[in-house]
C-alpha cells in the first residue's frame, strides 16, 4: 500500500518568504524516512495547477493513501482547500483536515467572527481593505496587523504593530499593498500558548507548549513574527523557545484544552491541528490562530508536543497514517 507524500511546489530560494515556502520539503524528507522506517513505500508528488498530471502521477505511482502536506497552491494560500478537494474527488484517503476546514481556518475573519458568535474568546479586531476606515472605539492600542489569509508569520513582524493612532492610516495602507486584506487585533500583553491536537473525530489535547520570551528584545514587542520563526541570524529566533510550563493551575490548564477542543470542533478540523492563544491583561485566554495544518518537520511545534506526550517521530506519522486508513475502510 503505496503511500503519497502530496506537497506544493515551494518557492525559488530569494523569493519573499521563500524560507516558510521551503520548509514543506523538509517535511516531505522526515516522513519519507519514517515510513521508510516502517517499513512503508512512499512517493513524494508535487501538486500544482497541472490537475492532468498531478492525477496520472497518482495512478502511475499506484497510491492507495496520502499524506496531505500542501499549504498552498503556487504560493497562493486562497487555494490551501483544492489539493484536498480534488483527493476528495478521487475517493483516496488522506491525513489531515477536509477541503472545507481548510478553506475555513485559512480566512482569519471568518474563523473570528465565528468564534465571536459561539463564544470563543479571541482579541477585538476590525478588517482593512484599502479603503477609508473609522477605528472602532472599542479597540484599545496597540493594535497588530496580521494578512487575513497568510500563514507561517508572513506579514507578522515589530513593523506591524501600531502604537498609536496617529500615522496608523498610512501605516495600514503601506502593509495593505504588500499583504492584502488584514486583521488588525487588540494586542494581547499576557503568556502564549500552543495547544496542539491530535485524534479524530474526537482529538486528545497534548501537552500544553508556551513560548519563553523572558530573554526577548526588551525595546521590542514579544511576537512570533517571521523573523523569530524563519531568520536564524536575528535575535528574536533566539529568544522565542518552546517550554512545556509546569506553574499553570489546573484551571487554567483546562480552560486552555477546552476552548482547542472547542475551536478543533468549530473549525471542522479533523486528525490533528494547533490552536496559538495569549492571555490578556487579565489573565483570561483568548485564541490567536487555529491551524488546520500545522507544520510537521521534526524540529516544529506539533511533533514536539507529541514527543513530550511520549510519542516518537515515526510513531506520530504511523498514527496519522492509520486515521487515514480507518477512513479507507470504511
Amino acid at each position: 500500500m503505496k503511500v503519497g507524500l502530496i506537497h506544493n511546489r515551494p518557492l525559488p530560494e530569494g523569493e519573499p518568504n521563500w524560507e516558510s515556502s521551503l520548509d514543506v520539503m523538509a517535511q516531505v524528507e522526515a516522513i519519507g524516512a519514517a515510513l521508510s522506517e516502517l517499513g512503508r513505500p512512499c512517493a513524494a508528488i508535487p501538486f500544482d495547477r497541472d490537475l492532468a498530471a498531478f492525477v496520472n502521477r497518482l495512478r502511475r505511482e499506484e497510491i492507495a493513501v496520502a499524506f496531505n502536506l500542501c499549504e498552498s497552491v503556487d504560493d497562493d494560500p486562497l487555494l490551501i482547500g483544492h489539493p484536498a478537494a480534488v483527493l476528495e474527488l478521487l475517493g483516496l484517503p488522506f491525513t489531515g483536515s477536509p477541503a472545507a476546514a481548510l478553506t475555513l481556518s485559512t480566512d482569519k475573519v471568518l474563523v473570528k467572527r465565528a468564534m465571536q458568535a459561539t463564544g470563543i474568546p479571541t482579541p477585538g479586531f476590525f478588517l482593512y481593505e484599502g479603503t477609508p476606515f473609522t477605528l472602532p472605539k472599542d479597540l484599545r492600542f496597540p493594535l497588530l496587523m496580521k494578512p487575513r489569509f497568510q500563514d507561517a508569520s508572513i506579514g507578522i513582524d515589530q513593523e506591524s504593530i501600531l502604537r498609536e493612532a496617529a500615522g496608523s492610516e498610512a501605516r495600514l495602507a503601506d502593509h495593505f499593498a504588500r499583504f492584502g486584506p488584514l486583521v488588525v487585533e487588540e494586542y494581547l500583553t499576557g503568556r502564549e500558548f500552543n495547544i496542539s491536537l491530535i485524534g479524530s473525530p474526537e482529538p486528545r489535547v497534548l501537552p500544553l507548549a508556551e513560548i519563553d520570551f523572558s530573554t526577548f528584545p526588551a525595546d521590542r514587542f514579544p511576537i512570533v513574527g517571521y523573523r523569530a520563526k524563519w531568520d536564524e541570524d536575528s535575535p528574536e529566533y533566539h529568544t522565542t523557545n518552546r517550554v512545556f510550563p509546569t506553574d499553570l493551575s489546573m484551571e487554567l490548564r483546562q480552560e486552555l484544552q477546552r476552548i482547542a477542543r472547542d475551536c478543533f470542533h468549530l473549525c471542522g478540523l479533523r486528525d490533528y491541528g494547533r490552536v496559538d492563544l495569549r492571555l490578556d491583561g487579565h489573565g483570561r485566554p483568548q485564541v490567536l490562530e487555529v491551524n488546520a495544518n500545522p507544520c510537521l518537520s521534526p524540529d516544529a511545534g506539533f511533533p514536539a508536543a507529541v514527543a513530550q506526550d511520549g510519542l516518537d517521530y515515526p510513531g506520530m506519522v504511523a498514527e496519522l497514517l492509520s486515521l487515514a486508513l480507518k477512513r479507507k475502510e470504511g
